[in-house]
């Protein structure tokens, strides 16, 4: 990577911890939760999930400095999964590269990373509410490490 700069290396840091704690949050989930309504103006968190990659996506393409938001579908669980962790690779792999970042990281963090960090707060509340909730744990203690942004994520160190 031709810019190591602190702050480009905080971002696919803050990528990673994304990552981290969405594995966890759609980890194990119920058959039924993809489709699940906890309230009539609610999404649904295959919905949610799916408005997380087109984030993602956004942001990859803000990064390349071609900004352009695309909604993509609601999937069945797995394959949305799949969609975004994806997303958040090639999020991170356009970070990880050689070419100039198109917008500044700031706004890179403050937009599409930030809302991918709520909603991910949001899958974990929604499990919850279908009795099949997320232990917490220590986060600053976990194994997070910049580029590993996939599904399999170190195990929980002290979860309480």
């Amino acid at each position: 990577m031709s810019d190591p700069s602190p702050t480009r290396q905080f971002l696919r840091h803050a990528l990673a911890t994304l990552a981290y704690r969405a594995a966890k949050a759609v980890r194990n989930a119920p058959a039924d939760f993809a489709t699940r309504k906890f309230g009539p103006a609610t999404r649904t968190p295959a919905e949610v999930l799916a408005h997380m990659s087109d984030v993602m996506d956004w942001g990859a393409s803000m990064a390349r400095g071609t900004p352009a938001w695309k909604e993509g579908p609601a999937q069945e669980w797995e394959p949305a999964c799949a969609r975004f962790f994806a997303s958040v690779k090639a999020f991170d792999d356009v970070l990880a590269g050689d070419a100039p970042i198109g917008y500044s990281l700031e706004k890179l963090f403050q937009g599409p990373v930030a809302d991918a960090l709520s909603h991910t707060g949001q899958l974990t509340m929604m499990r919850g509410l279908a009795e099949a909730s997320v232990k917490g744990e220590s986060y600053n203690l976990a194994d997070i490490e910049i580029g590993r942004v996939g599904r399999d994520q170190a195990p929980s160190r002290r979860e309480f």
